[in-house]
């Protein structure tokens, strides 16, 4: 199988429960939930995504036409010390790609792999960590894994019901408006959310703060 990824590179993790952990981003092209151009974005079911995921004319992108050679590229960018490496699988939609070879020839070149998805596809087995972000007006049907990343606020989320999935940490992010006022009130949401619903924590973009990608 071949792989088109839109982006590769080393940076910090920015959000959830892995924040600030030194981290290769592999962004593969291709999202199920939205095509990624803006004329698609109204009537997508995601619609406030944040992320360029269309083609793979980004940094460290391309069509990588086996698992083994886009390993080697993403454990060039990690350096030639093997300790400690970690890379995270998002996009778009990683599932869309993610396969046996892909996972094993991460996991020879020493990386503990985390995916970022939006769990309508099940989560390949042999992924290390599972972050599942659900989308209002799609079907989850990855309900366990390490976490829950919920972006907020989202109309038509089933807040109650994600308490019930099996996922080890609960997540509220605020959700990314593109201008101040909005973010404020995503923020005083994702807090009010928290201060009413314990068992979730707030998670922020650091990453966009810092200046990193």
């Amino acid at each position: 199988m071949s792989y088109a990824v839109k982006e590769m590179f080393l940076t910090l993790q920015g959000e959830g429960v892995n924040a600030g952990r030194r981290a290769v981003f592999v962004r593969f092209a291709g999202c199920n939930l939205w095509s990624g151009r803006e004329q698609d974005r109204a009537t997508a079911i995601c619609r406030f995504c944040d992320t360029d995921f269309v083609g793979t004319d980004g940094e460290g992108g391309g069509k990588f036409a086996d698992a083994g050679s886009l390993a080697v590229a993403a454990a060039d960018f990690w350096g030639p010390d093997r300790a400690e490496r970690f890379c995270v699988l998002t996009g778009g939609e990683p599932m869309l790609q993610i396969d046996d070879a892909l996972v094993d020839a991460l996991h020879a070149e020493g990386f503990a792999v985390a995916m970022e998805s939006n769990g309508t596809l099940p989560a390949h087995p042999g992924v290390d960590w599972v972050c599942i972000s659900p989308k209002a007006g799609s079907e989850v049907v990855q309900r366990a894994g390490d976490e829950l990343k919920l972006v907020w606020p989202q109309a038509g989320s089933d807040v109650e019901a994600m308490e019930r999935w099996d996922f080890a940490h609960l997540l509220v992010q605020p959700l990314d408006t593109g201008d101040p006022a909005g973010n404020a009130a995503s923020e005083a949401a994702a807090i009010a959310l928290v201060m009413d619903r314990p068992r979730w924590r707030l998670t922020l973009q650091a990453h966009k703060r810092l200046g990193l990608r």
